[in-house]
C-alpha cells in the first residue's frame, strides 16, 4: 500500500496518469457512454460516481493552464437542462488550484470525435446523463509546493 493515494483510483489508473504526457486528454466518463467503441484503452470504475473519480484524479493530475478549455464537457441536446452534476464539477474544481481553468462544451457526438484522441477512458457507473468531462494534462511547474519531495 501507499499513503495519500486515492483509494478509489486503481494501480492500472494510476500507471496510466503517470504515463500521460503534457496535452494528453483523460475521459470520466458516465455509464451511458460508450466507451470501448472509442478506445482500447478502457480503465472501468463501475461502482464509482464521476465526481468521486474527478475529485480523486484532480488530486494527483495537473490541468493545462497553457490552452483554453483544459476541462472538456458534453453538452445535453437542445432544450434540455443543464445536468446538476455540473455544478458540482465546478465546485470540486474551485477547491483545488484548477478554479481559473476555463470550461469548454462539446455537441454530444464533437465530444465523442474528441474522445476518440484520448489517452484512456475511464468508464463509471455515474448514473446522470451527460456527465461526461475530458481533463487535458497540464505540467508541475518547478517550485510547486504540492511537490512532497526534496533534492
Amino acid at each position: 500500500m501507499l499513503k495519500n493515494i486515492p483509494n478509489n483510483l486503481s494501480p492500472d489508473i494510476l500507471k496510466v496518469l503517470m504515463e500521460m504526457g503534457h496535452g494528453d486528454e483523460i475521459v470520466i466518463a458516465d455509464g451511458n457512454f460508450p466507451a470501448n467503441s472509442h478506445t482500447a484503452n478502457v480503465l472501468r470504475l463501475d461502482g464509482q460516481s464521476a465526481t468521486e473519480v474527478l475529485r480523486s484524479i484532480l488530486y494527483l493530475l495537473p490541468l493545462d493552464d497553457y490552452e483554453v478549455g483544459a476541462v472538456m464537457l458534453m453538452e445535453p441536446k437542445e432544450n434540455e437542462k443543464i445536468p446538476e452534476i455540473w455544478a458540482e464539477y465546478n465546485e470540486i474544481l474551485r477547491q483545488t488550484e484548477n478554479f481559473h481553468i476555463s470550461i469548454s462544451k462539446f455537441t454530444r457526438f464533437d465530444f465523442y470525435e474528441q474522445a476518440k484522441k484520448a489517452y484512456a477512458i475511464i468508464a463509471t457507473g455515474e448514473q446522470e446523463q451527460y456527465a461526461n468531462i475530458m481533463l487535458r494534462k497540464g505540467v508541475i511547474k518547478r517550485g510547486d509546493e504540492s511537490v512532497c519531495w526534496q533534492e
